[in-house]
C-alpha cells in the first residue's frame, strides 16, 4: 500500500468499488425504477487533479472513472497555449470521447488587450463555453467584458480563500461584476469559499444566474488549507450545496479539484465521486453513472 494513502482512505475506496462490482444488472435496474429522476447536476474533473501525469495519463484515467468531461488547464500537457499543441491535444481528446466544458484557471493579470485576446482565442480554439479565470486585474475588467461581449464566452472568476487579496470569496466576485455583462460571473470555489468564511448555500443563491463553473472539494478544517480530504471526509454540506445548486437550477458542471496525493490521486478521485453519487442517489436522483451500469450490464 502506498504511503501516500491513508489507510482509512484505502480501505473505504476499496470496499465502495468491490460493491459496486457486485451489483448485479436487474439490482441496479431496479434502483434506477426506484430512484426514476435524471439528476440535474453534472460531474466532471478538473485536470489540475491529474497535474503530475501527461495528457495520455488523463485520458487513460478519465476512462478508467467513466468520467467523460472535464475542466482542462495548461497544465502538463493537458491544454497547452500554443495553437499547433493545442490542437493535437483537442485531437486526442475527441477521438476518446472526452469534452471540454471549460479551460482554466487562467490568469489574467494584466490590462493588456493582446494578453487577453491570445486567451479567449485559447478558449475560442478548445470550444470551451466557459472560461474559469484567477488573478483578474480589476482595472482588466472592462476590456474583458468587451471579450466576453465579442467572443460569446463566459467568464468565470475563481475564488481563492483568504489568500487572495481580491476574490477571497464568491461574494467579493460578485461585488466586481454584478453591474457588467451578465456573462461575466463566478466559478465557486467551495473549499475556498468556505475558508474565507462564506455560507455556501448563500453564495450559491447569491450567484445564481452568474455561476458559470463549481470546483468542489473538502475540509477537516475551515481554517486550515492542508486540511483537504476526499469528499465526504470532511465538513463541506455536500447535500446542502447541491440542493443550493438544483433550487438555482444550476446547468454547469461540478468539477471535483482534488489537490491532496497528485501522485496518486486515483483512490482519492474515486471516494470522491462515490460520495457525490451517493449523495445524489439519496436525494432520489440518477447519476449518469447508474445509467452507464444499466445500458452496460443490459447488453
Amino acid at each position: 500500500m502506498s504511503k501516500n494513502i491513508p489507510r482509512r482512505r484505502f480501505i473505504r475506496s476499496a470496499a465502495l468499488a468491490a460493491c459496486a462490482a457486485s451489483r448485479t444488472a436487474q439490482g441496479i435496474a431496479q434502483a434506477v425504477r426506484a430512484s426514476g429522476k435524471p439528476t440535474p447536476l453534472r460531474f466532471g474533473i478538473a485536470t489540475y487533479t491529474f497535474r503530475n501525469f501527461s495528457r495520455a495519463q488523463l485520458i487513460a484515467f478519465s476512462k478508467q472513472l467513466h468520467v467523460y468531461d472535464l475542466n482542462c488547464k495548461d497544465v502538463k500537457d493537458h491544454l497547452p497555449l500554443d495553437a499547433s499543441l493545442e490542437a493535437q491535444a483537442l485531437a486526442d481528446y475527441a477521438a476518446a470521447g472526452i469534452k471540454l466544458h471549460a479551460a482554466g484557471v487562467i490568469s489574467f493579470p494584466t490590462d493588456d488587450e493582446n494578453d487577453i485576446r491570445s486567451k479567449f482565442d485559447y478558449a475560442k480554439r478548445a470550444g470551451v463555453p466557459v472560461i474559469v479565470a484567477g488573478d483578474v486585474a480589476p482595472a482588466a475588467l472592462p476590456r474583458i467584458e468587451k471579450f466576453v461581449r465579442e467572443y460569446g464566452i463566459r467568464f468565470a472568476i475563481h475564488n481563492h480563500g483568504p489568500e487572495d487579496g481580491l476574490y477571497p470569496s464568491p461574494f467579493d466576485v460578485l461585488k466586481r461584476v454584478n453591474d457588467l455583462d451578465p456573462r461575466m460571473g463566478c466559478c465557486v470555489d467551495l473549499g475556498h469559499a468556505a475558508r474565507a468564511g462564506s455560507n455556501l448555500a448563500e453564495a450559491i443563491h447569491a450567484a445564481g444566474p452568474r455561476l458559470f463553473n463549481v470546483h468542489i472539494k473538502d475540509l477537516t478544517s475551515f481554517h486550515d488549507k492542508q486540511s483537504q480530504v476526499a469528499v465526504g471526509e470532511g465538513i463541506l454540506p455536500i447535500r446542502e450545496i447541491f440542493a443550493a445548486l438544483i433550487a438555482i437550477n444550476y446547468s454547469g458542471f461540478v468539477d471535483l479539484e482534488y489537490e491532496i496525493h497528485p501522485d496518486s490521486p486515483v483512490p482519492g478521485v474515486i471516494e470522491s465521486l462515490a460520495f457525490m453519487r451517493g449523495v445524489l442517489d439519496g436525494m432520489e436522483y440518477l447519476t449518469p453513472t447508474a445509467s452507464w451500469r444499466v445500458g452496460k450490464l443490459a447488453s
